[in-house]
């Protein structure tokens, strides 16, 4: 039995670290999201006098499969800054400012899955629950 123990154990360290390794996946698209929403890149140019005021820009960056919160982009570096398009709804479309300092035009796509969890929630909700069970140690501590 011990023998078999000092073999599964390394065995299920290495399975655990390869299971939450990171994954590099190739992307179906290029996409950036921004306040939730998806926008998939397009190979449209947007011309500079079609161009409003900036509405965001990418503050994190991965091409690990995933999902992640902010805005976020599979393509872009961080700080790449979108853009509404004029008299375009940014339920439409928005536009992207790339490197050469020209715009390309992301179309909606929907919401981004990754937004939908929120760790501020969570965080005050494990708060809760932990005072919670702190209070009842405490009052049955106290009855005795």
């Amino acid at each position: 039995m011990r023998k078999f123990l000092f073999l599964m154990i390394p065995l299920w360290l290495a399975t655990t670290f390869f299971a939450i390794w990171p994954i590099h996946a190739d992307w179906a698209y290029n996409f950036v999201v921004n306040d939730g929403k998806s926008y998939i890149i397009s190979d449209n140019r947007v011309e500079k006098e079609q161009i409003g005021s900036i509405i965001g820009k990418v503050t994190s960056f991965s091409d690990k499969e995933g999902t992640y919160s902010g805005n976020f982009s599979n393509h872009y570096p961080k700080g790449t800054e979108y853009y509404n398009i004029k008299d375009v709804d940014k339920n439409e479309a928005i536009a992207i400012k790339i490197n050469d300092g020209s715009f390309i035009k992301a179309n909606y796509e929907g919401e981004y899955a990754g937004s939908t969890f929120d760790w501020g929630k969570a965080l005050w909700y494990t708060a809760g629950l932990f005072l919670l069970v702190l209070v009842i140690v405490i009052v049955k501590n106290n009855r005795k």
